[in-house]
């Protein structure tokens, strides 16, 4: 099931609120039990291909965690865990790759094996089973079956996170004062989603219909075509990941569960550095707590630190998929910060606005690189852009940002003649609006709980919106990590 989707929206979300403090009142486990059937079902809606891995994970790792308290060799019983989940990932990862390694030595007569499908959500669910053996191993929390189910399903992160901590999970889950509902943090968890579900289906979606339109016609699209293709991905993923982050951080707020941050404007960020402090927060804390500080960190000396800091972007490429483009992707990221690290007090002496306009452009051309099929049509496609041989835009990427609504818009918003003298005007009003929605206001996770008259109309407004232009359910990029 989808955040974007008339179902979660009109039913799930409702009668889950409903029944979880309803039963709440009767014992707080109730509760719990509601959290767990309805995670269960929101996981597997539509797809009971994913019971089966879903269930073995649950089990093994339970098993484990029990095996971790009870045993004295809790250090060899972790290890064998975080061995068990990486190589499952690895496996479901990296197995369609060989899958068509094979197929390609086939002769016609032969039958080629079918692609694996890849379980709903394995990133996120690996790592989260990880944190909670290691919250075991290093005592911070009890294993208890039920808490464990709740943490591990928990339907606003299982698919696309955040990573959350177990330790701060259970806490809220089993907190007494958090069982009653709350009108204030409903209230919040609209105005969130709301503006997340805009992100997504407004804005994201609109943007991916150009970056899909650049896509299938790359031999014809010209060099200003490219730029807008690049630059419109900037913004699909981020509109894409952030508004699924703001969905799920408001409907954790409904049931009185705060969600980590893991989005805090990574497109004002002045170096790549400070792009990975504000992009993904959850899982480069993850990175840097379960892997970068294990290495050494940076207290073993500057090479050992520009060494772990390549190793843990090494890491996330891999962890994206198998082509080559993800291991690239994240081998420029690491080269990137340990260059910023190196030059760190050089940079500070540059304009902010120079050290800014040089970070997204960073940031363009590499995620032009993530998005791209191979590196050498990410190569092709820089050619192309860089050499300016025609700065014309396309009549099919202009008609990929009219809306079926845009009549209507223009025309309330007394802008037709306007629309009607400036060619691919709703095309500029989409990247003006996603660059003053990146650039400008305070990003909505830091106004999760702030809430007041004055947002109530573009909230509602964004909803309204969102809401009718829901039919047709579209996928989370990140639902294929």
């Amino acid at each position: 099931m989808q955040f974007n989707s008339y179902i979660f929206i009109m039913a799930f979300l409702p009668l889950l609120i409903i029944t979880y403090f309803t039963l709440n009142k009767i014992t707080p486990t109730c509760g719990i039990f509601v959290l767990i059937i309805g995670s269960a079902l929101f996981y597997l809606y539509g797809d009971w291909y994913n019971a089966f891995f879903l269930g073995i994970s649950i089990l093994v790792n339970y098993c484990i965690a029990m095996a971790i308290v009870h045993s004295p060799k809790k250090r060899a019983l972790l290890i064998l865990d975080i061995i068990c989940n990486i190589v499952t990932l690895l496996c479901f990862k990296y197995i369609n790759y060989f899958i068509a390694y094979y197929n390609a030595t086939l002769e016609e007569d032969q039958s080629p094996l079918k692609a694996i499908i890849l379980p709903l959500g394995i990133s996120f669910l690996t790592f989260q089973q990880i944190m909670y053996t290691v919250n075991v191993s290093q005592g911070k929390i009890s294993p208890n079956l039920l808490d464990y189910l709740a943490y591990i399903l928990y339907f606003p992160k299982i698919l696309m996170g955040p990573l959350n901590e177990p330790e701060g999970f259970m806490k809220q889950l089993n907190d007494n004062n958090l069982k009653k509902i709350d009108w204030y943090n409903i209230a919040c968890g609209i105005k969130t989603f709301s503006f997340g579900l805009f992100k997504k289906v407004i804005l994201a979606d609109t943007f991916a219909a150009a970056v899909n339109w650049g896509y299938s016609n790359l031999e014809t699209a010209t060099s200003m075509d490219l730029i807008l293709i690049m630059l419109s991905y900037t913004f699909e993923i981020y509109f894409d990941f952030s508004g699924y982050s703001d969905m799920a951080a408001g409907v954790s707020s409904m049931l009185n569960i705060q969600l980590p941050i893991n989005f805090d404007s990574p497109y004002k960020a002045v170096s790549i550095r400070d792009f990975w402090k504000r992009w993904h927060i959850s899982l480069t804390a993850f990175f840097t707590k379960y892997i970068y500080i294990p290495l050494g960190g940076s207290k073993k000396g500057k090479s050992r630190t520009y060494l772990n800091t390549m190793i843990v972007f090494l890491v996330s490429g891999i962890w994206h998929g198998s082509n080559w483009t993800f291991i690239l992707w994240g081998f420029l990221h690491g080269a990137f910060s340990i260059y910023d690290r190196i030059f760190e007090k050089q940079q500070k002496k540059i304009n902010v606005v120079v050290r800014w306009g040089a970070t997204f452009l960073s940031v363009n051309i590499l995620w032009l690189l993530f998005r791209s099929e191979s590196i050498v049509q990410w190569a092709s496609i820089l050619d192309k852009i860089f050499t300016f041989q025609d700065m014309s835009v396309s009549d099919g990427l202009i008609r990929s940002f009219v809306l079926p609504e845009m009549a209507f818009i223009l025309e309330s918003l007394h802008l037709v003649s306007i629309n009607g003298r400036v060619r691919g005007f709703s095309m500029l009003l989409f990247i003006l609006s996603g660059y003053g929605i990146c650039l400008m206001p305070e990003n909505n996770y830091r106004n999760l709980k702030k809430n007041s008259w004055f947002l109530l109309v573009p909230s509602s407004i964004a909803f309204i919106w969102s809401f009718l232009c829901l039919s047709s359910e579209s996928v989370f990029v990140y639902f294929n990590f």
